[in-house]
């Protein structure tokens, strides 16, 4: 079972360099594949500010977004929407379109992730949906993921650039001397940022997702 990706940036319309912000993206995407898991296909521009992604699994889905909500500036931030569900494609000239029951899921996750960023939980960046004709053990597993995601965006949110960048850094293994060098702060600097940034658990749940695809 396949999982498909739309993410869009947030308030695109008003950044100041939006070529600059897709070449960001762009580049951050590229590493995050290179390192973390590979997708089936990897996240592409569309239309507009939107991308287009496939994983193999949710969890492989959710560790990739993961590392690119850490990595991505502050104001280069994307919203994620992963549908679950059948994949299908539409022969069409100069090519097929992506099309099918996992799509418009992911479709839906997105808009109830701008809903909630814009109504209950303004630190809202990642849904879930499965299809209808998903069996209920994968509904049940959506509403985990989902209430995982929440508490997820909420601690990166809080989090300032410099401990998402060391949070990236230690799941990518690198460590607290390694980034103490990289930020020209000290190891006990480092290791005070990630205490007190909550830090810890986001690596403890990346080493968990990873589990899954390493």
């Amino acid at each position: 079972m396949s999982v498909t990706v739309i993410a869009d940036i947030v308030g695109s319309r008003s950044l100041p360099d939006r070529a600059s912000a897709q070449q960001t993206l762009d580049a951050i995407i590229a590493e995050v594949d290179e390192f973390g898991p590979g997708a089936i296909q990897r996240l592409t521009p569309t239309v507009g500010d939107e991308q287009q992604g496939i994983y193999e699994t949710v969890e492989m889905a959710l560790s990739a977004i993961l590392l690119l909500r850490l990595a991505l500036p502050a104001d280069v931030q994307c919203r994620f929407g992963l549908g679950i569900g059948e994949i299908r494609s539409v022969p069409a000239a100069g090519g097929s379109i992506p099309d099918g029951p996992a799509w418009w899921a992911a479709r839906r996750a997105i808009d109830e992730a701008r809903a909630l960023q814009q109504r209950a939980v303004p630190a809202a960046r990642t849904r879930v949906v499965a299809d209808s004709d998903e069996s209920s053990s994968v509904q049940d597993a959506v509403k985990l993921a989902n209430a995982y995601a929440l508490v997820r965006d909420q601690l990166i949110d809080g989090m300032s650039a410099r401990a998402r960048r060391l949070t990236y850094g230690r799941c990518r293994g690198r460590t607290q001397r390694e980034l103490a060098a990289s930020e020209n702060i000290t190891q006990s600097a480092v290791s005070q940022t990630l205490s007190h940034s909550g830090a810890a658990a986001l690596v403890a749940t990346f080493v968990e997702l990873s589990g899954e695809w390493k």
